[in-house]
């Protein structure tokens, strides 16, 4: 079972699928239910005999618009979808807009826009991100244009210490591609440059027609340098702003991208050492706080008292051991006397010194207990308490039973 998803999160991703797959896109179509709102904005539909779809077009875009849109007008509306969370459904939003009548430029530009696009130079995935401090800058534009001027005062304002090449070409003209793609190419043979811009200020679009040219597109793309294009004005897109890692809305904004703003820098970097500063302060004195704290404590302040008391211990437990060895050997020979003196009050030869002897068989060794145990002629020691006798039976003379008689009264 799939997960479960709010209306946020559905939309939410929906908006990134579709924002991501009509980047731009141009419409043809007739105006109906067109609002002007006080705002400035303006709202219209545009629609053919099977669909319809609606378009929002901000204010700066209507301001700069040549004539007033109106219902039953035949246009053509370029920019890109997007996904109105508010109310769940997509619309254009119009960056411009020309009346029906469309011209052999704007062919060829849907042409290679949707052949570029089928091959995936438009995806925001293969943009690469600009170094945040860049050492060395080439600029693509024309020396002598508007354009120019614009970049090197935001760039020396911003960064005076960063380097600047400048390649001049065209900007407009059939020599104008050529040249472009040539430069883009000589790029990487440029030592430590590490962003280039490509532009020229605004203009129509004949003006612009050589960044809408395949091989500019096509050597932006190529350029193992990330590539800013900052082409026209706002309202202004070419396939170049189409395919460049970041498109610039105006040559100026194209400097403000392409480094920091030292000023704002040295403030964040003053910022975060006082920060710096003052967290090292607190640490330091927490750090003493604690090192005091361990100092007052009695173990440091007379190291030698724990080991004199351990000392002194050792002292006692040695003599607790001693006392215990010498009782234990007390309890032991005392237990060793009683045992020796059992044993010797058994034992056979205090027997003999009692005036007794044992009688052994010579040839055995065997103790004579009943008179079975001896033949007539055979040899005996008899064991005394202050030596042995060596004697020879001459004949054995069992003991006389004894009778009793039971009487009866």
């Amino acid at each position: 079972m799939t997960d479960t998803l709010t209306v946020t999160e559905l939309t939410r991703q929906l908006k990134d699928c579709l924002e991501g797959s009509f980047p731009l896109v141009c419409v043809r179509g007739e105006v109906s239910s067109s609002m002007h709102a006080a705002s400035g904005h303006v709202y219209f539909t545009l629609k053919d005999e099977r669909a319809q779809l609606r378009v929002v077009m901000w204010k700066r875009t209507a301001a700069r618009l040549k004539f007033e849109v109106s219902d039953g007008m035949e246009l053509v509306a370029v920019g890109p979808i997007e996904l109105y969370p508010a109310r769940g459904s997509y619309q254009l939003v119009v960056e411009q807009l020309v009346p029906e009548g469309i011209g052999p430029l704007e062919l060829a530009f849907r042409q290679l826009h949707e052949r570029l696009q089928a091959e995936g130079l438009f995806e925001p995935g293969r943009k690469r991100p600009l170094p945040p401090f860049p050492r060395r800058i080439a600029i693509i534009t024309s020396p002598t244009g508007a354009a120019i001027r614009d970049v090197l005062q935001v760039l020396t304002r911003r960064w005076p210490s960063v380097n600047i090449v400048l390649l001049p070409v065209a900007v407009q003209g059939d020599a104008a591609a050529p040249q472009i793609a040539r430069a883009l190419e000589t790029v990487p043979h440029i030592a430590d440059v590490d962003v280039v811009i490509v532009g020229r200020g605004g203009g129509s679009l004949e003006d612009l027609w050589a960044f809408n040219e395949e091989a500019v597109a096509r050597a932006i793309v190529a350029c193992p340098v990330p590539v800013v294009s900052a082409v026209g004005h706002e309202i202004d897109v070419t396939i170049a702003d189409l395919v460049a890692d970041r498109r610039a809305l105006t040559p100026s904004e194209a400097g403000e991208l392409v480094v920091p703003d030292r000023a704002e820098l040295m403030s964040q970097m003053q910022h975060v050492g006082s920060r710096l500063t003052s967290s090292l302060r607190e640490r330091a004195a927490a750090a003493r706080r604690q090192l005091d704290l361990l100092a007052s404590r009695r173990v440091l302040q007379h190291p030698y008292e724990r080991i004199q008391q351990q000392a002194q211990r050792l002292d006692e437990w040695h003599e607790q051991l001693l006392r215990a060895i010498r009782r234990r050997t007390q309890h032991e020979q005392s237990r060793l006397a009683g045992m020796a003196a059992s044993l010797n009050a058994l034992s056979p030869l205090k027997v003999l010194e009692r005036g007794y002897s044992i009688t052994l068989r010579a040839e055995s060794g065997t103790v004579v207990r009943h008179t079975a145990d001896v033949a007539a002629d055979e040899q005996l020691v008899t064991r005394l308490r202050d030596g042995r006798i060596l004697s020879r039976v001459e004949s054995v003379e069992p003991a006389p039973a004894i009778e009793t008689k039971s009487t009866q009264d």
